[in-house]
């Protein structure tokens, strides 16, 4: 039988969470419809201004912060007793803004990564009930993190998530040279963490593995290798709940294989996505001569240089359903999608009835 997961003071029947896509990817809709059907739903925070009825565009950080209150409202709108939770990109320049915001709108967990969330429990420390979750790729950032929490803090993470730089989409916390040598091993990583926290601090807290779960077998691979849960991103997006637009939804019914690859991004990470257009992507920012219009990141090689592209408009574009000159986050395994499904029926698929302990 499989059993649901708990995180600091929230449960769930089901022992997935799903990832948190930029740029209204995951939104409200797909966020509330996976808590609706007992999974954790994610909010990702990064850009949710520029499909805005509030953004001006000059005012990025104002419509961000309305954005996101909007979209958790509406989230909840559809799973009021969900659990509902918010990525958080610690590379974005107002994440302290986002994290709290997202406590003030009633996120239950806040999940964290790009870039290592140092500051984080001290920026929910008026909302001990929500649950923190930094994103690691190593044994060694967990031990870095959960350090620091314990002396500036007294605070350890609810959950670990633990994501394969090989197979998982959008920004990775791996040097692009590391990501797919066959030398990472993610479940070892997923162990090694848990071995740290029993044996260090005789802490045990779930650990999740992301990256790479498409189907029923990958999710029962990754809980017998020692994961207390999945966090999938890839296979939502070709649903009907998913926040982006049909073209988008298409992009990954057409891909293939080796339509998938590695970029460099502007912010200076890794990330994974369908690389066929790539040359597109940067040639509309040259060509309309598009300077950096809205600051919304730390570190921007677009920013300063006019390096690549425009990373948060170019996402903005693909969700929107420009695919021609739109950047197309995914995971390695978009390439499997055939059809367009339901959150209900990935999660029947995921989850069938005869083995759902709670019922």
């Amino acid at each position: 039988m499989l059993s649901g997961l708990t995180i600091g003071q929230h449960s769930v029947p089901f022992p997935l969470i799903q990832g948190g896509m930029g740029v209204r990817i995951s939104g409200f809709r797909l966020a509330g419809h996976v808590a609706l059907n007992g999974g954790i739903g994610i909010i990702a925070a990064a850009g949710l201004a520029l499909n805005s009825a509030n953004y001006d565009g000059g005012n990025f950080f104002a419509a961000d912060r309305q954005a996101l209150l909007d979209e958790l409202r509406k989230a909840y709108e559809i799973a009021p007793d969900g659990v509902i939770g918010v990525n958080c990109m610690v590379a974005v320049k107002n994440y302290d803004e986002v994290v709290r915001t997202s406590c003030e709108g009633g996120a239950k967990l806040i999940i964290s990564g790009a870039g290592l969330p140092m500051s984080l429990p001290g920026l929910t420390a008026d909302f001990p009930e929500v649950a923190l979750v930094p994103i690691v790729s190593s044994v060694k950032a967990a031990e870095l993190i959960v350090r620091k929490w314990q002396k500036s803090y007294q605070r350890f993470p609810d959950a670990i998530v633990v994501e394969d730089p090989d197979t998982a989409g959008g920004h990775l916390g791996e040097k692009m040279e590391r990501i797919g040598t066959g030398d990472y091993d993610q479940y070892a990583t997923v162990r090694g963490v848990k071995d740290y926290l029993k044996d260090k601090w005789n802490l045990e807290i779930p650990v999740i593995a992301a990256g790479g779960v498409w189907d029923r077998e990958d999710l029962q691979y990754a809980l017998s290798q020692g994961a207390d849960g999945v966090q999938m991103g890839t296979r939502f997006v070709v649903t009907e709940e998913c926040d982006a637009g049909d073209e988008f939804k298409q992009a990954y019914l057409d891909c293939s294989k080796e339509d998938i690859g590695l970029i460099m991004s502007p912010a200076g990470l890794p990330g994974r996505a369908i690389k066929k257009n790539i040359d597109q992507v940067r040639q509309r920012d040259v060509d309309l001569n598009v300077y950096c219009p809205s600051a919304c990141l730390k570190k921007c090689a677009y920013q300063t240089s006019r390096e690549r592209f425009c990373i948060v408009h170019a996402l903005d574009r693909a969700q929107k359903g420009d695919t021609e000159t739109g950047l197309i986050f995914c995971g390695s395994n978009a390439w499997k999608a055939d059809r367009i499904s339901t959150v209900k029926e990935v999660f029947a698929e995921l989850f069938p009835q005869e083995e759902r302990a709670n019922d």
